[in-house]
């Protein structure tokens, strides 16, 4: 058997993944080049508009520009929808309310405190981030222009004119990209199919040529399967499409979807490519070349043949389903009806809501609120009673890295001080020290400002862990040299703007950390423990006879794992900004998480192919018996990873025979499944079934027994992982 568990890379322990990290989060990857041409040519008008035409608070249009999503032109109207409307939404709750603190010392106070804890507390219940960030820049460009000792009118204007420079951002911005989509024209939801096909099919030509990928595609491919298809399927449901076509090209987008996730996974694993999964991969690469060409000419793609009945037992179950799924999508043109049982229907997507669902329920959200409120309440006290009105950027700093954990707070904090100090000192000053003196016109600026953007937007486009720093550069570059119509002769105000960071990241410590700490291991290691739990339930499923009813569950299930599984990856990255006495113990514990997370998503992605086996869909029926048989192999299963959740949550030891009762289940449910071939089953599906059965429970053997072994080891003895062998047993 192609071996799973063996496959798995382990992680890395020492430090030297940094650069091999960096050199995979800044490396291209198809249309970052013409991405950040766009952000930096939106950037480039609005500054240029804002210059020109003497509005203020250039550098908020400008980063602004920078900010708006593009994955699409309706995701781009949509985004710079949003932030115009909580813009003008915040502008009228300030002018509103600061109309009850004209004169009055105490309430103006009052009114700061409560509009701190507002946005804090939105910014834990707000689900659309780039509301959270509308919110957050408005009221801190609000707070201190209200604290000037200028008349009334004045403070009116300049929060009228903060609303225009967003307005002229998002203009511009959507504009930008809505002139390049016109001279891209297409269909925008087939175009996004064709870039999910061509980039599966990059990836097996790799594998079928040298058996080995390099990292450009590979991270091209886990950018598409983070990405998923949900925003595809809404609109769809929103497209002019007849009824019929709209099915099909549904059918069509949750299958190239499934193929992405499942290339995604087999792009984590290492492997021998023997002639015959080379010779699959080719056939694969032809199928999709085949219905890459027919979809994008107009035409139905040809029915595709894969030889199953030749699929050797020993070839990997993920290869196996691959083959699956690429031979479904003709078949979503010529029998959408069939392809419908393996859609989501669009009227269980989640609302596209700007609150969560549990945004007055959740004490949680309070509980933030109070901390974020405290600190930056503090800064705010500091810098007005020490007469320093210069660092009101600590306001901001609180209010832009409040995050729920120490962990992602210190990293965001770190990359937030890395990038005012690149971004404010070298990129800032050092401008206005060395080059801005030399130049007299607004073309050589553009040519600097221009530099900064192209730098900044590049890391804005890696993936989360490093795309802030890129915001912080523009961000403090921008503050420097675009606040003003004019060269700045002093170099006090990029001072005082990172000594107001450095007061920010102080106050975020103190509460943070200090007073009401929520260490990202713990948090790390609790959710590892329930995507355990929520993979029990998901073995088994369907606990309703009710073929939509178990649709609707098993996608909520699975929905929740995905993100729950992101989730853990971000926290272990937050643990690494930890320190304290048990930061050796928690470094071992993300070590070992990093160990077996690959194998429990590989898991995940295997226990969904074999949903739709349980869930007997059209095609996939089975007989009674085995049908019998693989709800109490799968109900056995279950229970083993809720005895290792209960092992890792109480060190409560599961039992000693599961390995053996669960082999013993697998044996007799094969048997019968070869004995009582089902008329509606293929051989060669049935064989398929088969493999993937075997790998499941070989992965989950192989999981139970590395986590039992850790936890059992000393820390820095931890089992490095385990082999599955070919007869389906599992030895550390």
């Amino acid at each position: 058997m192609l071996s799973i568990a063996q496959s798995l890379p382990a992680s890395r322990s020492a430090p030297k993944w940094l650069w091999q990290w960096l050199s995979d989060e800044l490396a291209t990857y198809t249309g970052r080049p013409l991405l950040v041409a766009r952000m930096v040519i939106a950037a480039t008008l609005v500054m240029l508009i804002s210059m020109t035409f003497r509005i203020p608070f250039g550098w908020q249009g400008a980063i602004y520009a920078l900010l708006v999503s593009r994955e699409s032109p309706r995701a781009t109207l949509k985004s710079a929808a949003t932030i115009f409307v909580v813009t003008g939404m915040t502008t009228a709750y300030i002018l509103f309310s600061m109309r009850l603190c004209l004169n009055s010392p105490p309430l103006h106070f009052i009114w700061i405190i409560t509009t701190l804890f507002i946005a804090f507390y939105a910014l834990s219940a707000l689900t659309n981030y780039l509301a959270g960030v509308a919110l957050v820049n408005t009221i801190s460009a609000a707070i201190p222009m209200w604290d000037r000792h200028v008349s009334a009118e004045t403070n009116v204007e300049d929060t009228l004119r903060l609303s225009l420079a967003v307005l002229i951002a998002v203009a511009v911005t959507a504009a930008v990209e809505l002139a390049f989509a016109r001279q891209q024209p297409g269909d925008e939801i087939l175009s996004a199919i064709l870039e999910r096909l061509s980039a599966v099919e990059e990836l097996f030509t790799s594998y079928a040529e040298t058996c080995a990928v390099d990292s450009q595609t590979e991270q091209t491919v886990i950018r598409l399967e983070m990405l998923g298809t949900s925003l595809l399927r809404r609109m769809l449901h929103r497209s002019p499409y007849s009824p019929d076509y709209s099915a099909a090209i549904a059918g069509v987008a949750a299958l190239a979807g499934r193929v992405v996730d499942l290339a995604a996974t087999l792009a984590q694993l290492n492997f021998n490519c023997p002639p015959a999964h080379r010779r699959r991969f080719r056939n694969l690469v032809s199928a999709l070349d085949s219905i890459h060409r027919d979809l994008i000419n107009g035409r139905v793609p040809g029915p595709v043949q894969f030889d199953f009945e030749e699929e050797p037992v020993s070839a990997g179950p993920l290869l196996s389903e691959i083959e699956h799924t690429v031979a479904l999508i003709p078949q979503a043109f010529t029998s959408p009806q069939a392809i419908q049982a393996y859609l989501p229907s669009t009227e269980h997507l989640p609302g596209t809501t700007l609150l969560a669902a549990d945004a007055f329920v959740n004490p949680e959200h309070v509980r933030f609120a109070l901390k974020g409120c405290l600190a930056a309440s503090g800064s705010y006290l500091i810098y007005n009673v020490i007469g320093w009105p210069g660092i009101s950027t600590a306001v901001t700093t609180c209010l832009l890295t409040a995050l729920s954990t120490i962990g992602a707070s210190h990293q965001k904090q770190m990359l937030r001080i890395i990038g005012a100090i690149v971004g404010g000192f070298l990129l800032g000053m050092g401008s206005q020290v060395f080059i801005l003196p030399w130049l007299n016109t607004i073309v050589g600026f553009m040519v600097i400002f221009v530099f900064v953007t192209a730098l900044s937007s590049w890391f804005m486009t890696s993936s989360p862990r490093l795309s802030y720093f890129g915001v912080q550069v523009a961000l403090a570059f921008y503050l420097v040299n675009v606040e003003e119509f004019k060269f700045r002769t002093s170099l006090a105000v990029a001072r005082d703007r990172v000594a107001g960071i450095l007061l920010g990241l102080f106050m975020m410590w103190l509460v943070f950390d200090r007073l009401w700490g929520a260490r990202a291991a713990e948090r790390l290691r609790k959710t590892f423990i329930l995507n355990l739990r929520l993979f029990a339930q998901y073995a088994r499923e369907p606990a309703s006879n009710d073929l939509k009813a178990a649709l609707v569950r098993s996608l909520v299930l699975r929905e929740t794992i995905n993100t729950n599984l992101d989730k853990a990856s971000a926290l272990a990255d937050g643990v690494l900004f930890e320190f304290g006495p048990s930061r050796r113990r928690d470094l071992e514990l993300r070590d070992r998480i990093q160990r077996w997370q690959p194998q429990l998503r590989t898991l995940f992605v295997m226990r969904t192919a074999s949903m739709k086996y349980r869930l007997e869909l059209p095609g996939f029926e089975l007989p009674e018996s085995v049908l019998v048989q693989q709800q109490i192999y799968d109900e056995h299963s279950a229970r083993v990873l809720e005895a290792v959740a209960d092992l890792l949550e109480r060190n409560t030891l599961p039992a000693s025979d599961g390995a053996e009762n669960s082999r013993a289940l697998l044996n007799r449910m094969t048997e019968q499944l070869q004995d009582e071939p089902s008329s509606q089953l293929p051989r060669g599906r049935a064989k398929s079934l088969i493999t993937l059965l075997r790998g499941i429970d070989g992965l989950t053997r192989c999981l139970v027994s590395q986590i039992t072994t850790d936890v059992e080891t000393p820390p820095g003895n931890a089992n490095r992982g385990c082999v599955g062998n070919t007869d389906g047993s599992v030895r550390s």
